[in-house]
This record gives structure tokens, C-alpha cells and sequence, in this order.
């Protein structure tokens, strides 16, 4: 199934899509939606068209999750480009959901980093409460997989050792368009899927993501042995080489590209950079 949230006529739906309709699934959004116990059978259920998909556009898929885990380093020939040893354990950072955008918005360039970087990423999205998960309950507890772009001010990253700073700047973080759940993608809840981000049609990165160091399950696994996962709970998994600070010289992000992150199976984002506040 393919889940979204949706912007209708100035409000937004929970929605499943189905080709070119969107059927409504009775929830305002994804957050909404995610948070009833049978999700997963009212999804199913809901077959009858209500709108078409070209009379849409696509909000954060979902704007409260109760937290989004971010994951540095994950794949292969991107920690190598970024000059760092294969590492034993996943590296976590954290995102506040003020900088999640939708799959159109515009991101907004910080006037205080000269450092603006792009990060295409496959991203988990959970859909029960899960605490000290093994691997199949880490597997049932995963709703499926989207898109996330996980821009950054890489000059203020590297203030401290600690990323945050650099990482949640207020809407600069596009997340969707679609939920896709694991059954409709190649390798389940393990996908192997073909990832790709473009600025200005010139492609920056091209990535499988079976090159995930830490997988969607061992990182579902090892973060709700932390702390208790939510629905609508993000967990984005790392990107790929080829981000613009590793570059050279390194390229970012002026103000007035487009940058499209997409997944194939999943989806697009095709988002405009423009100077926050103009």
C-alpha cells in the first residue's frame, strides 16, 4: 500500500493512493491515522476514490512524530568520502519536527550557514509501539518506508562534536511523499532499492540502499532498546556519498536550486531552495 498525507482545498487528509485517486482514510493525517491499533486493516479497507492525485499536494508525511532518529554513517563508500573507519555501533543524531517540510515545499536556506548541504536518505517509519525489539518484532513494527532529504548547515555541524546544531534548522527537511509499506518493495523490510538526489538535473548521489551498513531492522532493534518507538516514529537510516561537503571543493547549496531526492518504489521530492524570511 502507498499512504500519504495530503493537502485538499486548504485542509489535509490521511489518504491512500491508489494509481491516480486518493482514497480517504478518515484521519486528518498520517500521524492521526498511525496511532489507531487497526491502521493496518482500515488501509486495506479503504478501496472507494474520493479525489484525484493531481488535485493534491503532499504535507510532511507525517508533522508530529514523537521523535526522528537520524543515522551518520551508514553507508560504505560515504564514510570512506568523509574520511571516517567503518564504525561498530550506528551513530544517532536527532531532528525536531519544526524542520520537516512536504515533498514541494520550499526549503529555506538559513541567512547563518554559508555550509548548505544535501542528504538523500531512505527513511523508516514505524507504526506500533515497540520497546527492546528482536528482529521480528523489530520487522511487524516497521509501516513501510519514505523519502527524507536530511539538509544540513555543514558549518554549523562542525561547531562541536555533537551534529545537532548543523542538523534541525527550521524548514529545511523535506519527508515523503508516501508511506510504502515493505510488501510492495524488493527485499521487504530489508529493501534494495535504487536512490538518487539531483540539483539542478545534474546528479549528486546514486546509491542501492542494500548498501546500508546497519539495515532498517538492526537500526529499529537497537534504537527501541534505547527508548520506546512510537507510530509515525521516523528513523532515517544515513546517506549515500557524493553530499556536497566532500566535494572539491565542496558545492552548496546558494539559494534558487531544485533538488530532487527520489527513491525508486517509493517516490520524488522536488524541492526549491530559497533564503529563509525573503
Amino acid at each position: 500500500m502507498k499512504l500519504a498525507t495530503a493537502r485538499i482545498d486548504g485542509a489535509t487528509h490521511a489518504v491512500r493512493v491508489i494509481g491516480d485517486a486518493l482514497a480517504d482514510l478518515g484521519a486528518p493525517d498520517l500521524d492521526d491515522f498511525l496511532a489507531r491499533h487497526s491502521w493496518r486493516e482500515e488501509a486495506v479497507a479503504a478501496t472507494e476514490p474520493v479525489w484525484s492525485i493531481a488535485d493534491a499536494t503532499f504535507a510532511p508525511l507525517v508533522s508530529r512524530p514523537s521523535k526522528i532518529i537520524c543515522v551518520g554513517l551508514n553507508y560504505r563508500r560515504h564514510i570512506q568520502e568523509m574520511g571516517h573507519t567503518l564504525p561498530a555501533y550506528p551513530t544517532l543524531f536527532g531532528k525536531f519536527a519544526d524542520a520537516l517540510i512536504g515533498a514541494t515545499d520550499d526549503i529555506e536556506r538559513p541567512g547563518e550557514t554559508v555550509a548548505l548541504d544535501w542528504e538523500v536518505e531512505l527513511a523508516v517509519v514505524i507504526g506500533d509501539h515497540i520497546r527492546r525489539a528482536t528482529t521480528a518484532t523489530a520487522e511487524s513494527a516497521i509501516a513501510g518506508f519514505t523519502v527524507f532529504n536530511d539538509i544540513t548547515c555543514r558549518d554549523w555541524q562542525s561547531r562541536t562534536q555533537q551534529w545537532l546544531q548543523g542538523k534541525t534548522w527550521q524548514s529545511t527537511t523535506p519527508l515523503g511523499p508516501f508511506l510504502v509499506t515493505p510488501d510492495e518493495l524488493d527485499g521487504g523490510v530489508r529493501p534494495a532499492l535504487e536512490m538518487r538526489l539531483m540539483v539542478d538535473g545534474v546528479q549528486m548521489q546514486a546509491e542501492n540502499t542494500s548498501d546500508l551498513l546497519f539495515d532498517p531492522v538492526e537500526l529499529v532493534s537497537y534504537i527501541s532498546t534505547i527508548v520506546t518507538l512510537h507510530p509515525g516514529d521516523v528513523i532515517a537510516t544515513g546517506t549515500p556519498a557524493g553530499v556536497g561537503h566532500a566535494q572539491q571543493p565542496p558545492r552548496y547549496l546558494v539559494g534558487g536550486e531544485t533538488v530532487v531526492a527520489e527513491i525508486a518504489g517509493i517516490g520524488r521530492m522536488e524541492n526549491r531552495v530559497v533564503t529563509a524570511g525573503k
